[in-house]
């Protein structure tokens, strides 16, 4: 049966409430009965990693005289997925390469130069980008000659995308980049030719670790005859024996979600595991993260429900009550609000206390009064949408997005992630995110704009409010092809500011700023132009199948 059919007698003042028509979870029977290796095999996949990590440190020590091929080694561990078993090299490395200038051998190299830059600054480092003036003919464009050096040009084209306002050599490079791998991309032989449509559909900075690792890195690896055979093997073995921590993490929250009946009582709401989950190791994939990304996938879960419920099911009435009763936080509230809402409010006052427990054999419980009144503060941003639907308003562009940054529970998201990262997530730093820095808002501007061109079509099939998209053509009366390209500049001018706030800030520990950008990078395995990947699944077969179902052979 539809699970919407039976919803069709609620109403609202005696009118139906336009319901969602989102279609079932497909995932949950393929992941719910995981079973583990046997501890013999564990232990001993286990080993395995740990001597082919020994090898690969070994390796960045033998290198230590040739500046090329230790970046060449930094970068190809970064993009293996491996780095966090060597953040102490690594760091070291890039310290003397921020410290040492660029030796005459190296420094008309392209491509050494570029790689340089790139790596220096997504550690936060804030290298210059003068270092490409050099590469300019008196007329201020990038020289004819570079033209013929394909490895160089893609390597400019990625550090290109580390630009921040204002730094117009970075734009010309950009340009000049994008524009010859183009027209070079058809004429090249695999896997030069992989690599260059890879790259223009989705730059290095924009990709997050497993899917880069397993795409990008591992078949392309192999087809190159790579020279770091010790480390192939690691991020093989790392990659396979991770995913089946991963697996298993599912499973538990599949078992978490069917316990508590979530698709029974809230049928009205989109019932996603496999699809959230993979937003999260876009955030955090590594061992030690495991505790974070079951609170993540948890409250990831809940504020579906809640998102969809304030979206397509709850009348006006009802959600001033919900709203009141997140606020008062007390379960008396109950009593106000009608059977539907009361499950929903129990299970999020019950779950919500369970962090709490979690928390505090850290002395960590004050996190959680954080996440609560983040969801106040998301609640209040969906009532405010849902009256705009209700009395059918459009808001001027900066009245929508004031409130839809909001709404976007991008902050809120945030707060969740920082709960289960320990010691390192301490009071100061959760109450950083409150400050809404420079980093914070270009988050929440980023994922709202990415999430409004993905799935404003669908939501607009019925009543909704408006989106982005529409608010933007009806302020400056422009047609939907126009507002798309001005939005997407919007976006791309979000990830200058958020990238600004990177190199090297004390506002909080470096990890913490580096889940703002895997959170937005994360975006980009979910959300396309016209693709919502979490409420139409089959957009993200190919990646859950390619993390969560197919090894690295």
């Amino acid at each position: 049966m539809d699970p919407s059919a039976s919803l069709q007698g609620h109403t609202d003042n005696g009118e139906a409430v336009p319901l969602a028509n989102y279609h079932p979870d497909i995932w949950s029977d393929v992941f719910s009965d995981y079973t583990p290796l046997d501890q013999a095999t564990q232990n001993k996949k286990e080993e395995e990693v740990i001597v082919l990590i020994e090898e690969v440190r070994k390796e960045l020590l033998t290198i230590v005289k040739d500046p090329k091929e230790r970046l060449l080694l930094v970068d190809a561990i970064q993009r293996l997925g491996v780095a966090y078993y060597f953040e102490e090299e690594i760091e070291a490395n890039l310290k003397e390469f921020y410290k040492t200038l660029i030796g005459d051998s190296y420094k008309h190299d392209l491509h050494f130069t570029s790689l340089r830059f790139r790596l220096l600054r997504q550690h936060g480092f804030y290298e210059s980008c003068d270092v490409f003036v050099k590469y300019k003919d008196e007329n201020g464009s990038f020289k004819d000659c570079l033209t013929s050096n394909v490895h160089g040009i893609l390597s400019l084209y990625e550090a290109s995308h580390l630009r921040l306002r204002g730094e117009s050599v970075l734009d010309d490079a950009f340009a000049f980049s994008m524009t010859h791998l183009s027209s070079l991309a058809p004429t090249l032989r695999s896997p030069m030719a992989e690599q260059i449509a890879n790259a223009l559909k989705r730059p290095l900075y924009k990709c997050t670790t497993r899917l880069e690792a397993k795409y990008q890195q591992i078949s392309l690896s192999e087809s190159n005859g790579s020279h770091f055979q010790a480390l192939l093997k690691l991020a093989k073995s790392d990659f396979n024996l991770l995913q089946l921590l991963h697996k298993k993490e599912l499973s538990d929250i599949i078992r978490w979600s069917r316990r508590l009946d979530f698709k029974g009582k809230f049928s009205f709401a989109r019932d996603r595991v496999a699809e959230p989950y993979i937003w999260s190791l876009g955030i955090y994939y590594e061992p030690k993260y495991s505790f974070a990304r079951m609170i993540v996938n948890k409250v990831f879960k809940l504020i579906t429900v809640v998102d969809d419920m304030y979206d397509a099911y709850g009348t006006i009435d009802e959600l001033e009550a919900f709203t009141e009763a997140i606020l008062r936080w007390d379960e008396s509230c109950m009593n106000e609000l009608p059977d539907y809402m009361k499950l929903l409010y129990q299970i999020i006052l019950d779950t919500f206390q369970e962090f709490q427990q979690d928390l505090a054999n850290e002395g960590r419980s004050y996190a959680v009064f954080y996440l609560q009144n983040e969801l106040l503060v998301s609640c209040q941003a969906y009532l405010q949408e849902a009256r705009w639907c209700h009395e059918k308003y459009v808001p001027t562009y900066d009245e929508y997005m004031k409130n839809a940054t909001i709404s976007s529970v991008y902050c809120f998201m945030l707060m969740a992630t920082y709960q289960g990262m320990g010691e390192i997530a301490s009071k100061d730093a959760i109450e950083w995110i409150l400050k809404n820095s420079k980093a914070i808002k270009a988050s929440c501007i980023h994922g709202r704009l990415l999430d409004d061109m993905a799935g404003h079509k669908f939501e607009q099939k019925r009543e909704h409010v408006s989106s982005a998209v529409e608010c933007y053509m009806a302020n400056f009366s422009v047609s939907e092809e126009e507002a798309y390209e001005e939005l997407l500049q919007q976006v791309e001018e979000a990830w200058k500011d958020l990238k600004a706030e990177i190199f090297r800030s004390t506002a909080v520990p470096m990890p913490l700023l580096m889940q703002i950008l895997n959170m937005s990078r994360a975006l980009y395995d979910v959300y396309h132009i016209g693709a919502d990947g979490f409420t139409v699944s089959e957009c993200m077969k190919e990646k859950i199948e390619a993390l969560l179902i197919d090894t690295a052979i």
